[in-house]
């Protein structure tokens, strides 16, 4: 079987490292790619956004089944234009992934089928959304409304940081069309969580839960960035938790997709802020996350090509998913001077010497392969993973393994898992 990966990042190098590991798939395809996922596919020089380029690639090429990592391709409609054509696809239709496209339907949807999350309001003029601040006050969160890699929430704690950031994000555009609206929303207190689920329109298969840190520093200090690490699984989902997600938030969600006539295929993932009364959705994603990808698909058991199917022909229900006792660490190495300008073509030192370790992945987000030698290409550099029989020995595992790796400016934070360990030793 013949599979195309669309995306060429971490989360993507995850993708392809778990499918070379189904019996059945006999040749990966990868567009773009990565320096790291050249090593298990052959890579194209086809960008994650040209749809067409890429369809046409699959028809010509006879892939069996394409899989879509980022989310720019589904929100252009890649799904639909493949399945119009007859082609199989993993992932979310437009219409579907409009649920992360753009956080004001995001939000209406979750009002109109009572979905916990946030009171909020949506602006289209950047004088009536500072109005309303001035007179809800601070803390507030202020979020673009289209798609801006991870980066488009802004928390501000005071009056003046929040009327900044509708300044950035709607007159600055500091995201491009994706501030031509803006939500201001109700800060949540507590900690957060991600939950990602299978879904095949109307069956949610979750999976094992993990815990992203966006922030760029230690302490969740910092601008929010991509993704700087995560782990899994998260005990801040304790069992009582895991079951209220499910019955209050993800069954709910594929539900009412379905009701409004966008019926729910490919992952969904909810980012979720566990507050004193209980679950909340910040936002939902219609793909998987990156990094949390990278921790999750290593403690997974399952063949993960029978489940994509599954989701795809709507028979998800007769799936079961088991996962590894172990767990998962996931530290990422950024380049310097990341989420603003960072240097690419820098080489990258170490990288057999990290990935010798037993239990130890490293995946590859930004990097590229010039004159033989790997070299960074982006923001997000390199995804360190690490299995262990405890959060506490993967998280070692994990730090020794980064520590093998160097290149110039290159930071990571050092409290990736911090929160797990202490609910564990508190417990």
């Amino acid at each position: 079987m013949k599979v195309l990966v669309v995306g060429g990042g971490g989360r993507e190098h995850a993708l392809v490292w778990k499918l070379t590991r189904s019996p059945t798939v006999s040749k990966i395809y990868c567009a773009p790619g990565n320096g790291g996922i050249r090593e298990l596919a052959v890579c194209l020089d086809l960008d994650a956004t040209d749809i067409h380029g890429l369809f046409d690639f699959a028809t010509g090429n006879s892939i069996d089944l394409t899989v879509v990592g980022p989310e720019v391709p589904l929100s252009m409609g890649i799904v639909d234009l493949f399945e119009q054509k007859g082609l199989r696809v993993f992932g979310a239709s437009r219409g579907a992934a409009q649920i992360e496209s753009s956080k004001a339907f995001s939000k209406d949807l979750m009002k109109k089928y009572r979905i916990p999350t946030s009171y909020y309001r949506v602006f289209d003029s950047p004088d009536e959304a500072v109005s309303y601040i001035r007179e809800t006050g601070a803390p507030t969160v202020v979020k673009a409304d289209g798609l801006a890699a991870g980066k488009g929430v802004i928390i501000c704690h005071t009056v003046e940081e929040a009327e900044d950031a509708v300044k950035m994000i709607m007159v600055d555009k500091l995201f491009g069309d994706a501030g031509e609206r803006l939500i201001v929303e109700e800060f949540l207190e507590g900690e957060e969580a991600s939950f990602l689920a299978f879904a095949d329109g109307k069956t949610v298969l979750p999976m094992a839960s993990s815990q992203d840190h966006k922030p760029a520093y230690d302490n969740d200090q910092g601008p929010n960035t991509g993704g700087m690490g995560a782990y899994s699984p998260a005990p801040v989902v304790t069992e009582e938790l895991h079951r209220r997600i499910m019955q209050d938030v993800m069954i709910p969600t594929v539900q009412g997709m379905a009701a409004e006539g966008r019926p729910y295929k490919g992952i969904l993932y909810a980012g979720l802020m566990m507050t004193a009364d209980g679950p909340k959705v910040l936002e939902f994603n219609a793909r998987f996350g990156d990094p949390e990808a990278q921790p999750i698909l290593p403690r997974m058991e399952n063949d993960l090509l029978p489940v994509l199917e599954a989701c795809i022909d709507g028979t998800l229900d007769r799936i079961s998913l088991t996962w590894k006792k172990e767990a998962s660490v996931c530290v990422v190495i950024a380049a310097g001077g990341y989420p603003g300008r960072y240097e690419k073509g820098t080489p990258i030192g170490g990288l057999e010497e990290a990935a010798s370790e037993d239990g130890v992945m490293v995946f590859h987000a930004g990097t590229a392969l010039e004159n033989g030698k790997i070299v960074s290409a982006g923001g997000r550099v390199l995804g360190v993973t690490a299995l262990g029989p405890t959060v506490r020995e993967a998280i070692e595992k994990a730090y020794r393994a980064v520590g093998k790796i160097s290149f110039p400016g290159s930071h990571f934070r050092k409290d990736i898992g911090m929160k797990a360990l202490k609910r564990e030793e508190s417990a």
